[in-house]
């Protein structure tokens, strides 16, 4: 078909800029819209002003955060601001006793530096060099490129042939403009969205858009309401789509941005990155801490001037850094983020490959999945799935394209009998013989096995060509019809092709060789046969009559309306229907070499008084292990939805199979979707667990509903289309072998198996980072909280007078040590704690819940009172102590010490909230007792080598003085086992 229209020289009117409904408009229509001529094409100069009013073809970056925003945006944290201010602040006491002390020695400052008068300023160096490691590691999880875009821009056709200046060229696609005429052929990759003027059996692959499994065959002659989907939008081509079969001329009508493809890029570069459930914890955890400190600071402070004296303010100034110092847990980043890596590294060995280290945790807050159909929970493979013969229904059982199965006869009360032999199918099923011979003689695909796949989880069966062509030649096999020996054997002597007017495909093979297998025993002595496949409706027009057993007998209209019926019903179960026929001929007709549309119907058409042998039934098959992940999904409190661009007869026989969705389940249309306002889509979305025919902004509303609802949402997904929703997503979920790079880029988890399964397996181990990141919090917060109640009981504990005005029982340097090493390697250990038997029988906790819910809180602040009066009762003891001995200074050594070793206890008793550490299997996290282990021999470095003495201030400790510190770190572990104990008896009790 051509369109003529008459020569333009001017350029686009105004309305040409503003969104119009493409499809809506008949081809003269969007002709005269964009002032193109078909025929010649636009001039140069055209083409040069429309690229100065649109700009050129391509996708444009609107830029995100600088290197250095990123980098600067990491010492934004509260915790980080308060150490990087006690840092100046401890620096600046250091050079004020400095300089004090060259004014007493009346020495220039030159001088007082020369002599030592300065003390080194080693606890405001440690300080920075923490705060500077976390930004870095802050940095390095934050600064990963967005990708997404790049990924897009690889399905722009680096080249496409137009017509311009009455010729036909070949341009860079970024060179293309509204109003230009694009010429696409099968194995072309689509440069621009257009308007199809003229084609030729033209079919276009456009999954990654719409979601759809099969390709889509587009017609001309088409105009269309508005607000039609974008999957049913035939007489329109899109950007990044490919051409799978025929030819076409297309009239541009969007580039760049404008188009699907360049809408999908600018929703994911304005999706912002909210933050995961565990940064906003910590981030609650930071004001708490920071908070908590600076009132004690200011009571300290305040109330110690107020009661000793303003001549005492330094030395309460120096109390106040410590319990600053001590409050933030400098080694929580760190330990968190190996925690997140090591999760990491289990979900690898379960198939699931993490890009963004907090959907490590994030996992574990899961409430809903939002899976796109599509490759995810289908095998993105068309699979036969019934045969309605006349005389008979079939089953069809097989995985993927495998050509193994069985075809099982089911009667008319739905009971499926025993499979039929393939052995023996040509006499006991000659119809179904008859049938699957049609499906491989009248096919252009080819299936093959790839034996160098040895992943036992990946079928080598592939094919190549058409995915519907595909599952008829894996229904064959099932009939052991082999596709190379049944082509040799009934060698192609003619084809009348596919096209969209027709809606069949007829081919003619020669049967006068066909040797001793021959089908001339169920058709008879003819020369040459003629299958056809396509439309039922429009094949069954063609048939005088059906395939009745071994016998081809009339078509009466009962047997119409029966077929007709059979179709309706298949068709309502989701599957895609195509009618096979056959006839047998004696000669080759001279017009099958040379159909001609306008033979259609007439004496001379070869498609005519057809023998009607069925109807096949296929479907994108949902994978085997799905039904049993969504199974778990619900046991572990997961709402499982499907979101697609298919049709919703499709989707909801899948749902319903997977047990996503029950019968007479609403399924919510994008059209639907449109006309909802975002308050009656949030109501929706707590009932509708099906969504088809759905467009990317369709997918971002409802999840973005979702999370409106305060739900943590996953959104799985392969292709271009599911980008922007992965990327707003609080998961987003790629596929890793069918998956787009778009999709993937945009995601935070890659599924390698392309494993629906995997994603519970993921959760799993989510589940359990997020149970150990609560236990080693609960371990560093317990001892956090005594060491600052500690040190801030020191001045009222400790006379000035008679300790020489030091009121620190604990440096910020001791502190450090602490909290980065004395902490952090048992919490590290406590990462490795093994997953409890129920982790996926409990709902998730709730999303959006408190750090300290559930008992943390109150536990830390139990035990860290614990601490400081274990400790307090030490420090009063040691301290009346070491004044008898020639170590008066001892009795801070001994606060230090026993408070780590109190740590190595707690370390092994937070394990469990019910077992005592003697029913705990220690070899079950085997880290933790060495943790423990060396922790301590470090702590006794610290206390006994003469050079980490000098540099941490400690001083060795004599036989009873370490006795004495380990009996009363052991009082903690004996208050925390009590406690078990009193819990156990108490809910037993109850």
């Amino acid at each position: 078909m051509t369109i003529d229209s008459p020569a333009r020289t001017a350029t686009p009117n105004a309305a040409a800029a503003k969104p119009v409904a493409w499809h809506s408009l008949d081809p003269q229509a969007a002709i005269e819209q964009l002032q193109a001529r078909p025929e010649t094409g636009l001039s140069s100069a055209e083409v040069r002003d429309r690229l100065a009013q649109y700009g050129p073809n391509e996708l444009e970056d609107v830029g995100g955060r600088s290197v250095w925003e990123i980098l600067l945006g990491q010492f934004g944290d509260i915790m980080l601001l308060m150490l990087i201010g006690v840092a100046f602040v401890s620096a600046g006491l250091d050079l004020f006793e400095g300089w004090q002390g060259t004014q007493q020695a009346n020495l220039s400052l030159a001088e007082g530096f020369q002599q030592g008068k300065f003390p080194f300023p080693k606890d405001a160096l440690a300080i920075f060099v923490i705060v500077i490691l976390n930004g870095t590691l802050g940095y390095l999880q934050e600064s990963r490129a967005e990708k997404a875009l790049s990924a897009l821009k690889k399905l722009s056709s680096p080249r496409v042939r137009v017509q311009r200046d009455q010729q036909v060229l070949e341009v860079d696609a970024k060179e293309l403009v509204p109003g230009d005429v694009m010429l696409i052929e099968a194995g072309n990759q689509v440069a621009a969205d257009g308007r199809i003027l003229e084609l030729a059996n033209l079919q276009i692959q456009e999954a990654a858009l719409t979601g759809e499994a099969h390709a889509v065959d587009k017609q001309v002659n088409l105009t269309l309401d508005p607000e039609t989907s974008l999957g049913d939008r035939l007489n329109l081509v899109f950007q990044g789509t490919e051409v799978i079969q025929g030819r076409g001329k297309v009239l541009v009508t969007e580039t760049g941005m404008r188009t699907e493809l360049g809408k999908i890029a600018t929703m994911i570069q304005s999706v912002e990155a909210e933050e995961t459930p565990l940064q906003q914890r910590m981030e609650q955890l930071g004001k708490a801490l920071v908070t908590g400190s600076m009132v004690l600071v200011v009571l300290v402070v305040v109330g110690g001037t107020f009661a000793l004296g303003w001549e005492n303010f330094r030395k309460l100034l120096e109390v106040s850094l410590s319990m600053a110092v001590a409050v933030v847990p400098e080694g929580l980043p760190a330990v968190i983020t190996v925690t997140l890596a090591l999760g990491t590294q289990r979900m690898v060995r379960r198939h699931a490959l993490i890009r963004k280290l907090p959907a490590v945790e994030t996992l574990g807050s899961v409430t809903t999945i939002c899976s796109d159909k599509t490759g995810t929970l289908t095998q993105n493979k068309m699979i036969v799935q019934a045969l309605e013969l006349c005389d008979r229904s079939v089953r069809v059982t097989g995985q993927g394209y495998e050509p193994f199965g069985s075809l099982q006869p089911v009667d008319a009360a739905g009971q499926v009998a025993e499979p039929i032999p393939a052995e023996t199918l040509v006499q006991e099923a000659p119809d179904v013989y008859l049938l699957l011979s049609a499906c491989v003689l009248c096919n252009d695909a080819i299936l093959q096995c790839d034996k160098t796949v040895t992943d036992r989880g990946k079928s080598p069966w592939m094919i190549i060509g058409d995915p519907t062509e595909g599952g008829l030649l894996a229904l064959a096999g099932k009939g052991n019809l082999n596709q190379e020996e049944w082509t040799k054997r009934y060698p192609r002597a003619a084809e009348i092709p596919f096209s969209s007017d027709r809606k069949r495909m007829s081919v003619f093979v020669r049967t006068d060789q066909a040797g001793p297998l021959s089908l001339a025993a169920i058709t008879g002595p003819a020369k040459v046969l003629m299958a056809s496949k396509g439309s039922p409706e429009l094949l069954l027009e063609r048939c005088d009559r059906v395939q009745s057993g071994a016998q081809a007998r009339p078509l009466t209209p009962a047997d119409r309306a029966d077929i007709l019926e059979r179709n309706n019903q298949l068709a309502s179960k989701g599957l895609r229907v195509l009618g096979l026929a056959y006839k047998p001929l004696d000669q080759l007709p001279p017009e099958a070499n040379n159909h001609a549309p306008e033979q259609n119907g007439s004496a001379t058409d070869p498609e005519q008084n057809l023998i009607w042998l069925g109807l096949v039934g296929m479907m994108d098959a949902p994978r085997p292990e799905v039904s049993e992940a969504v199974a778990r999904c619900r046991m572990a409190g997961i709402r499982p939805m499907m979101i697609t661009g298919d049709h919703q007869l499709t989707a909801k026989a899948i749902a319903q199979e997977l047990g996503i969705a029950a019968e007479g389940d609403r399924v919510l249309t994008g059209t639907e979707l449109e006309k909802m306002t975002q308050g009656e889509l949030e109501e929706a979305v707590g009932r509708v667990s099906v969504y088809a025919r759905v467009s990317p902004e369709h997918k971002l509303r409802i999840v973005k509903a979702l999370q409106h609802q305060g739900k943590i949402a996953a959104m799985t997904g392969d292709g271009v289309n599911d980008a922007p929703a992965l990327k707003q997503a609080n998961i987003g979920i790629a596929m890793g072998i069918t998956g787009t790079d778009a999709s993937k880029e945009a995601s935070d988890m890659v599924l390698l198996d392309d494993n629906f399964a995997t994603i519970v397996a993921a959760t799993e181990e989510g589940r359990v980072v997020y149970d150990n990141i609560r236990r080693f919090v609960k371990y560093i917060l317990g001892s956090n909280i005594g060491e600052v109640l500690t040190i801030a009981s020191a001045p009222l504990i400790i006379p000035i007078s008679q300790v020489g005005g030091d009121l620190v029982p604990l440096t910020p340097l001791q502190i450090l040590w602490m909290n980065l090493v004395t902490d952090g390697l048992p919490a590290l250990a406590l990462a490795m704690e093994p997953a409890s038997p129920d982790v996926m029988q409990r709902p998730p906790h709730a999303p959006h819940e408190g750090i300290f819910a559930r008992g943390l809180g109150a536990y830390m602040v139990r035990i860290g009172i614990v601490f400081a009066v274990v400790t307090i009762a030490l420090m009063v003891w040691s301290y009346n102590y070491a004044q008898g001995t020639n170590h008066p200074e001892s009795w801070k050594t001994m606060v230090f010490t026993s408070l780590c070793i109190a740590q190595m206890g707690h370390a092994l008793a937070v394990r469990s909230e019910t077992k005592l550490i003697v029913e705990m299997n220690m070899l079950s996290n085997p880290y933790v007792l060495w943790s423990v282990t060396l922790t301590t021999l470090l702590q006794l470095a610290l206390v006994y080598l003469p050079p980490l003495q000098s540099f941490f201030g400690t001083s060795a400790l004599d036989f009873t003085e370490l006795l004495v510190c380990l009996g009363f770190s052991a009082l903690i572990v004996v208050w925390i086992e009590g406690e078990k104990l009193f819990l156990r008896w108490f809910w037993n009790k109850r």
